[in-house]
C-alpha cells in the first residue's frame, strides 16, 4: 500500500499578492541600483574616479569595476542561499535589499579621485562588490517568495521578479537622463550624477515597507515543521553540498539553459549602446530607445511566462532560443542602417519580444529544479553563474570587434546563435519541470518526473 502524501501547503491569497508585489518591487530596486552603475560607468565614472588615467584606460578601469559586480553575484547566491535554506526566505530578502540600498547611497557620497586619490576607486570597487553580493542573493529569494506562495500559475507569479529587472533598467535610465537634462552636462559630471544614487534610500524605504509585511513561504514553513516533528531525522548537509552532491547534472544543465539568455541580454542592453554610438547615433537617442524597450520587456516577460504555465517551460524557452539565435543575425544590420526608427525596432524586438521568451520562464524553471531545503542555493547558483554571460559578453564582443573589424558583427551573431543552440540541447536533456509541485510531487500522473523529481524522491524535502 502506498503511503499517503503529506498535506500540501495552502497559501493565503493575500500573502501571495504581497509576496508578488514585494518580489517585483525588490527586483526593481535591486536592478535600478545595479544597472544604474552600468550606465554611470560608461558615462561618468571614468571622469570622476579614474581621472588620472587616459580616457581609454579610464573607461576600461570603469568597466572592470562594473564586471566585478557580476563576479560577486554567485558568491551572493551561495551566502544568502545557505542562510535562506536554513533560516527562511524572508529574512534574507530584508538583508539583501538593505545591503543594496546602503551600498548605492554610499556610492552617491563617495569622494572623487581629485579629493581622495586612489582611495576613491578602491572604495568604489568595494561597494560594487557589495552590490553584486546583494543582487546575487536577492533574485533567488524573491523568486521563491512568489513561487512558494503560489498554488497555481507559478510561471506567471514568479515572472514578476524577472520583470523587475527591465523595469529597474528603464527607471535608472530615465532618472539618469532626467538628472543630466535638468542640471546640464558640466554640473552633471561634477555633482549631478550623485542624485540617482542618493534616491536609492527612498526606494529602499518603500521596498522594506512592503517586504516586511510578507510572511515566510508556506512550502518552507511546511518543510521546517516536518523536520521538527521527525526526531530521527538525520542532520542536514550544507545546502551547497546538497546541490553539488545530489544535483550536479541539474545545476550544470540549468547554467547551460540560462547562459544564452544572459549573453543576449548583455548584447542588447550594454554592448549595443557603445556599438550604436560608435555608428553615429547620439548617446541619448540610444538610451531613450533602451528605456522604451526595457519598459515593454516587462509585458513580454510576464506574457511568455504565463504561457509557459499552459504549454510548459521547455517549449517556450526553446522557441525563444531558436528565435534569438535567428534574430541575432538581423540585430546589427538594423542598427547599421543609421535609422532611429529601426534602432528602436531592433531593441524592442530583441529585448521586448524574443528575449523574454527565454528569460521570463527561467524564474519558475530554476525554482522547480531543486528540493526545498537547497532550493534557494541551487536556483541562485545556477542563475547567477549563467548571469556571468551578461557581465562578460560586452567585454568579449568589444575585443572581437577590435580584432576582427568589419566582420565582427557576423562573428558575434554566430557566437550568440551557438549559445542558443546550447540552450536547446540543455533543455532537451533537462526535461519539463512545470508538472511538479515544489515538494517534488507531480500534478500529472501520466507525465514522467523531471530529473530533479527523482532526486527529491530519495531524500526529504
Amino acid at each position: 500500500m502506498q503511503a499517503a502524501s503529506p498535506p500540501q501547503a495552502t497559501p493565503d491569497p493575500s500573502q501571495l499578492r504581497r509576496a508578488v508585489t514585494s518580489s517585483f518591487l525588490g527586483s526593481v530596486i535591486e536592478y535600478y541600483d545595479f544597472l544604474l552603475y552600468s550606465t554611470a560607468s560608461a558615462v561618468v565614472f571614468a571622469h570622476v574616479f579614474f581621472s588620472n588615467l587616459s580616457p581609454v584606460a579610464g573607461t576600461l578601469a570603469s568597466f572592470t569595476t562594473f564586471a566585478t559586480g557580476y563576479l560577486a553575484r554567485p558568491l551572493g547566491g551561495i551566502i544568502f542561499g545557505h542562510f535562506g535554506d536554513r533560516l527562511g526566505r524572508k529574512r534574507m530578502l530584508v538583508v539583501t535589499m538593505s545591503l543594496m540600498g546602503v551600498a548605492s547611497f554610499l556610492i552617491g557620497v563617495l569622494p572623487t579621485y581629485g579629493q581622495a586619490g586612489t582611495l576613491a576607486p578602491v572604495l568604489l570597487l568595494l561597494l560594487r562588490i557589495v552590490q553584486g553580493v546583494a543582487v546575487g542573493g536577492e533574485w533567488g529569494g524573491a523568486v521563491l517568495l512568489s513561487a512558494e506562495h503560489a498554488t497555481g500559475r507559478r510561471g506567471l507569479w514568479a515572472s514578476f521578479t524577472n520583470a523587475g529587472a527591465p523595469a529597474g533598467m528603464a527607471l535608472s535610465t530615465v532618472v539618469l537622463s532626467a538628472t543630466s537634462g535638468a542640471v546640464g552636462e558640466e554640473a552633471f559630471l561634477s555633482w549631478g550624477w550623485r542624485i540617482p544614487f542618493l534616491l536609492s534610500v527612498v526606494l529602499l524605504a518603500v521596498g522594506l515597507f512592503v517586504r516586511l509585511r510578507v510572511t515566510e513561504t508556506p512550502v518552507f514553513a511546511e518543510a521546517e515543521e516536518k523536520e521538527k516533528k521527525q526526531e530521527s531525522t538525520p542532520r542536514r548537509s550544507l545546502p551547497l553540498w546538497d546541490v553539488l552532491r545530489h544535483h550536479p547534472r541539474v545545476l550544470l544543465l540549468s547554467i547551460g539553459v540560462g547562459l544564452s539568455a544572459f549573453v543576449f541580454q548583455g548584447t542588447v542592453t550594454t554592448y549595443i549602446i557603445s556599438y550604436a554610438v560608435q555608428g553615429g547615433f547620439a548617446r541619448q537617442t540610444v538610451l531613450n530607445s533602451l528605456a522604451v524597450s526595457s519598459a515593454l520587456a516587462m509585458f513580454g516577460i510576464i506574457g511568455w511566462s504565463a504561457l509557459s504555465d499552459r504549454v510548459g517551460r521547455r517549449p517556450v524557452v526553446m522557441a525563444g532560443a531558436l528565435a534569438v539565435g535567428a534574430y541575432s543575425f538581423a540585430l546589427f544590420p538594423l542598427v547599421d542602417t543609421g535609422s532611429t526608427a529601426l534602432l528602436v525596432l531592433a531593441l524592442v524586438v530583441g529585448q521586448s519580444l524574443v528575449h523574454p521568451m527565454m528569460y521570463g520562464p527561467l524564474a519558475a524553471l530554476y525554482t522547480e529544479l531543486f528540493s526545498t531545503r537547497s532550493r534557494y542555493t541551487g536556483a541562485s547558483l545556477g542563475y547567477q553563474i549563467a548571469g556571468l554571460g551578461a557581465g562578460f559578453a560586452p567585454l568579449i564582443f568589444t575585443e572581437v570587434q577590435a580584432d576582427t573589424g568589419d566582420g565582427a558583427t557576423l562573428l558575434i551573431s554566430t557566437i550568440i546563435a551557438a549559445f542558443c543552440l546550447g540552450t536547446v540541447v540543455c533543455l532537451t536533456l533537462l526535461g519539463e519541470t512545470s508538472r511538479t509541485d515544489l515538494t517534488g510531487r507531480t500534478t500529472d500522473s501520466s507525465a514522467p518526473l523531471p530529473v530533479n523529481g527523482q532526486a527529491e524522491a530519495a531524500q526529504p524535502s
